[in-house]
């Protein structure tokens, strides 16, 4: 089974996207910030992130390009955001993201791009 780390500092969000994952037979767990997500991405290999930007302590960009930065396994990052304006989804491929999407995201969205993130589009 496929596991996916999702950052994201709102609680509804994180539940939304566990819901739509874990249908689509994903394990998931979850981290609150890019400090929380780092911590957990180096003491675990993760196949897929599911980031958010705006967080608190440390955003998806510097969580981002921090991770980029770790002589650790690099999965695939999907950077999910409120933001729709093109300078912010440069910032995200900019920061090491392999994808971006704007909120709300549909499930069948969600799920599409993460099996065509871990080569798993035919599923």
């Amino acid at each position: 089974m496929k596991r996916v780390l999702i950052v994201d500092d709102a609680a509804t969000v994180r539940m939304y996207h566990r819901g739509i994952l874990e249908s689509g037979g994903f394990a998931v767990e979850e981290a609150l910030n890019g400090i929380e997500a780092l911590e957990k991405a180096l003491e675990a290999n993760y196949d897929l992130l599911l980031v958010d930007i705006n967080m608190p302590r440390l955003d998806g960009f510097g969580f981002l390009k921090e991770m980029r930065r770790q002589e650790i396994p690099q999965p695939p990052a999907i950077m999910v955001s409120t933001e729709a304006a093109a300078r912010d989804e440069t910032a995200a491929y900019r920061a090491g993201a392999n994808c971006y999407l704007v909120k709300p995201v549909r499930p069948s969205q969600l799920l599409a791009h993460a099996r065509l993130m871990l080569g798993e589009a035919g599923r």
